[in-house]
Parts: structure tokens; C-alpha cells; sequence
């Protein structure tokens, strides 16, 4: 994944007020930036344990627990943003977490 801007668009529950966004300077940083996300949702969850652990379904569980979440990828040969919905996430995620496991 080369080194491309991406914006992660994300609203957690149908509450408008819980819109953000975070920037990262590739789709790789983008993604591990959605696993510290969910990370930190499992430590919120789950104070008194050490060591949690989860699988890439529980991953897509809560990828498609949140009420909207996409992401805008630059594109240096147009030079603009590309929209990306949560299927083009969940696909990157996988590939991104395989590429990590070899």
C-alpha cells in the first residue's frame, strides 16, 4: 500500500454529534489506526484483563457496528480524494493484517 493520504471518515453511533475524522499518511497507517480504535474500545470494555485478544471477524464486527465509516484516499494522478465505503475497508483491513501475520 503505497504511501497515500488517507482521511478515515467515522461516526460511531446515529448520533450525529459522534462524527469524526482522522488523517494518516498511508492506507496501512489507516488501518492499524482502525485496530488501535477497537483496541482501545476492547480495554474500555474490558479493564481487570491483561490480554485481549480478537480475530478478524470480531474486527468486522465492529467495522460494521458503526453507524457510517469510510475512508478518502488521495490520489496523486488526479490529485483529489477518493471516497472508499466499508467494504473497500474490510477488504484493505484483511490484506493489511495478512501482509502482517508473514
Amino acid at each position: 500500500m503505497s504511501k497515500r493520504h488517507t482521511i478515515i471518515l467515522m461516526q460511531t453511533s446515529q448520533n450525529r454529534a459522534t462524527r469524526t475524522f482522522m488523517d494518516y499518511e498511508s492506507v496501512s497507517q489507516a488501518m492499524d489506526g482502525i485496530c488501535a480504535l477497537y483496541e482501545r474500545k476492547l480495554k474500555d470494555l474490558n479493564p481487570a484483563m491483561r490480554n485481549i485478544t480478537y480475530d478478524i471477524q470480531d474486527l468486522y464486527n465492529f467495522i460494521d457496528g458503526l453507524a457510517d465509516l469510510s475512508a478518502l484516499v488521495y490520489d496523486h494522478s488526479i490529485q483529489a480524494y477518493l471516497p472508499n465505503d466499508r467494504e473497500w475497508i474490510r477488504n484493505k483491513m484483511f490484506h493489511h493484517l495478512k501482509k502482517l501475520a508473514h
